[in-house]
């Protein structure tokens, strides 16, 4: 999804003039065509992570009402799975236990899917902060299946990911998407819930799976009617 200035603007609840600031001073990501500024969607969402920016809900809701049916992390965390005590001695044997332990459809290649992510992180890193990593891909990983599907994976000790707060790594989500749209959904979804304390917490605890799947579904049931009087847009920027 190339998104434009206005785009980012409504993103972040700020104002154009902020985002063109953020791109001098702040480092957010961009791409020149034209002469126009244009932005990669899940290279924002990764931005706003390491940055503690946060994404505007009703931008979120909009996204959703144009992009059809909204997708369920609770669902697709229910599909995927939550493992506990997944091997790692480094990252890349973080993310071959990753390969070998999600649901993937027939047929589908492991070996590849590994190489997928191992050439991501070289990109850079893919962790998040607060000892969270979210190992994707920015084309995102289509595969031939119904509903997208998110796993979860409790480290047996915490691995460098190179994160910029300097935390090692010991709580990892991973996805596979039926096509880019709900890629970005789940992606968006997934980036908003790991703002809540809650759910933080719970995950630094290792708490079981019906603790984990309960806080999500009672934080999604919130979403439909998100309001920005209801969550704070933007940490960064609101003063313009």
């Amino acid at each position: 999804m190339n998104l434009s200035v206005r785009d980012v603007s409504k993103l972040f609840d700020i104002s154009e003039k902020t985002v063109y600031r953020w791109i001098q001073t702040e480092k957010l990501p961009h791409y020149k065509v034209s002469g126009q500024y244009r932005f990669n969607y899940s290279e924002l969402l990764e931005w706003s992570a390491l940055c503690g920016s946060r994404l505007n809900p009703d931008f979120l809701q909009e996204l959703e009402n144009t992009e059809g049916k909204a997708v369920s992390i609770a669902e697709a965390l229910e599909d995927g799975g939550i493992y506990y005590r997944v091997e790692s001695d480094s990252k890349a044997t973080v993310l071959r236990a990753i390969s070998g332990l999600m649901k993937l459809p027939e047929g589908t290649d492991r070996g590849l899917f590994r190489q997928f992510l191992m050439a991501r992180e070289k990109l850079g890193s893919t962790a998040i902060g607060d000892g969270v990593a979210i190992p994707h891909v920015r084309n995102p990983v289509v595969l031939n299946l119904e509903k997208p599907s998110l796993a979860l994976f409790f480290l047996e000790s915490p691995v460098d990911f190179e994160a910029l707060d300097g935390k090692p790594v010991s709580i990892v989500f991973s996805m596979i998407s039926p096509n880019i749209k709900s890629h970005l959904q789940m992606l968006s979804r997934l980036m908003y819930l790991l703002k809540n304390d809650a759910l933080l917490r719970l995950l630094h605890a290792g708490a079981t799976r019906s603790e984990i799947l309960d806080t999500i579904r009672k934080t999604e049931e919130g979403f439909a009617p998100l309001g920005a009087d209801a969550h704070p847009a933007a940490k960064m920027g609101e003063g313009e």
